[in-house]
């Protein structure tokens, strides 16, 4: 129970922490925009069950797809797009990292 409970909560966590290291004078608004990257996890909708805390979502969700992720990529290297990118990278990420828990814990 301890796993799922402290992967969300680093979802709200890293993006904060990266929000103030990198956009010190702008921080609170790109902690909401990276936070904005939450909405890709409407794909486990199409799940079932929608939530299981012991499946990895990398490359089950569309969302969650490779092609997706080098999407999320091109987006963190676009100016305009880069606090939204570095969202989806983080989020990603810790998913990723979630995944490697699930073998590990």
């Amino acid at each position: 129970m301890f796993r799922p409970i402290l992967h969300l909560g680093l979802h709200f966590i890293v993006p904060g922490v990266v929000s103030r290291l990198l956009f010190a004078d702008r921080w609170k608004t790109a902690w909401m925009l990276m936070m904005s990257a939450m909405i890709i996890d409407l794909d486990h909708l199409l799940a079932n069950p929608i939530y299981d805390p012991n499946r990895c979502g990398i490359n089950l969700h569309p969302m969650h797809s490779l092609p997706a992720i080098a999407v999320y990529a091109l987006l963190a290297a676009v100016p305009k797009t880069r606090l939204l990118g570095f969202g989806l990278a983080i989020h990603i990420m810790l998913d990723g990292l979630d995944c490697l828990w699930m073998k590990i814990i």
